[in-house]
């Protein structure tokens, strides 16, 4: 199993473990809506305290505030998904990728899934950096633009070869982008005191 084939098994396993939470809880809405929104206000700069993570984790579910209490595994998997999130969005290796189903499914399933991240997002963004948003360099307002437009894709997508890459190429420009957006609005970590710095 090549490195590609690892890394894409392990995402569709990471949106299953998600999609089973959801499941367990009766959650009325999308896994990747909830990562999105998650990923838009960590890909602006803000920073989210564990209760006001678990409020809106409840929120975006549908549950009432007192299921992460009642619940055994969904405050554990939700901080794991948090810091999992933060810890792809600043990787140096650009391994993050929006929570997405696999090839498994079916394309309307997929493209349903990337809508609801997108517009998860977009809703993360507008949350945190607000208008803020509209001082960004072009090409980030471009990319906003460009993820609009794609939140109104329509969802019934027939299935052909022109239509998969034409649904890989979307999700990929959106993982660029999101990563982007991360740059943008998030230093650099400070350089450890001590090494050389230039001048």
């Amino acid at each position: 199993m090549s490195e590609t084939d690892t890394s894409g098994a392990a995402r569709a396993a990471e949106f299953e473990r998600w999609a089973n939470v959801f499941t367990a809880h009766q959650a009325f809405s999308h896994p990747s809506e909830l990562h999105g929104a998650l990923c838009g206000r960590l890909a602006t700069g803000s920073r989210i305290q564990e209760a006001d993570w678990l409020a809106m984790v409840c929120e975006h579910m549908g549950l009432p505030e007192q299921a992460v209490e009642d619940s055994e595994d969904l405050a554990p998997f939700m901080n794991k998904a948090y810091q999992q999130a933060l810890a792809l969005l600043s990787s140096a290796d650009m391994s993050f990728h929006p929570l997405l189903p696999d090839d498994d499914y079916a394309i309307e399933q997929r493209l349903e899934a990337l809508i609801a991240w997108v517009r998860g997002f977009l809703e993360g963004m507008a949350l945190t950096a607000g208008a803020s948003l509209g001082e960004a360099p072009d090409e980030i307002r471009e990319l906003i633009e460009d993820m609009v437009a794609i939140s109104q894709l329509a969802e019934d997508e027939e299935a052909d070869e022109e239509s998969e890459q034409q649904l890989l190429e979307i999700t990929e420009y959106v993982r660029l982008g999101a990563l982007a957006v991360f740059t943008e609005f998030n230093a650099p970590p400070k350089p450890e005191s001590g090494s050389p710095t230039l001048h």
